[in-house]
């Protein structure tokens, strides 16, 4: 279940539930896709891993919501899951000479200095609803990745071309997201601290 859903936790501390299990075998896929490039130039099974992650991503919130199984750890690892993927998968690209290095460096500076801002005001998940910019980022880096990959494994131009104005898109989404994460991050610790404070004043 996606961060940020106004769907009721079915049992808040459920930590065994489908959806979870089905979260930790995207976490798995992972490893494996790295694995599949890295030292197997597997690209067509590695398009296919990602395929079945994308697919597992869209299953786990769908199940969590049908069988009233949402819940805090799902809500937590779920953006945890496919942020770990994509960087994973950047990272991967890059070492097999698929992808360039600046791609990696604009998609993990935002993400660090947006996670070390969270960290100093909230100690943790400042709990912040999912953006439509954020959704559509992570789903157009989700294809991009992917469509460069398959472009990779069948030597063909016109893939590769689509597949880079994907990424490019994905990319102006990613600092456009990561500027109103941030901005969202200042204003929920404005809204409750400063009204603490004023509260104190004589």
């Amino acid at each position: 279940m996606a961060a940020g859903s106004s769907t009721p936790l079915g049992n808040p501390n459920a930590v065994l539930t489908i959806p979870n299990i089905i979260t930790v075998v995207r976490f798995l896929g992972t490893p494996l896709f790295v694995w599949l490039v890295l030292a197997r130039h597997e690209y067509g099974w590695g398009v296919f891993v990602l395929a079945m992650m994308g697919c597992t991503d869209w299953i786990d919130g769908f199940v969590a919501r049908k069988l009233n199984q949402t819940s805090q750890l799902g809500r937590i690892m779920d953006p945890l899951a496919d942020r770990v993927a994509l960087v994973a998968v950047i990272i991967t690209m890059v070492l097999a000479g698929i992808l360039p290095l600046w791609l990696l460096v604009l998609m993990l500076v935002p993400d660090v200095v947006l996670l070390a801002v969270t960290l100093y005001f909230f100690r943790g998940d400042a709990d912040l609803k999912v953006s439509m910019v954020g959704k559509t980022r992570t789903a157009l880096l989700m294809i991009g990745t992917p469509m460069l990959l398959l472009a990779k494994a069948l030597d063909s131009n016109f893939t590769e071309v689509l597949a880079w104005v994907f990424l490019g898109v994905g990319m102006v989404l990613h600092v456009i997201a990561f500027l109103q994460y941030l901005r969202a991050v200042f204003a929920k610790h404005r809204e409750i601290h400063l009204p603490a404070s004023r509260g104190g004043r004589p």
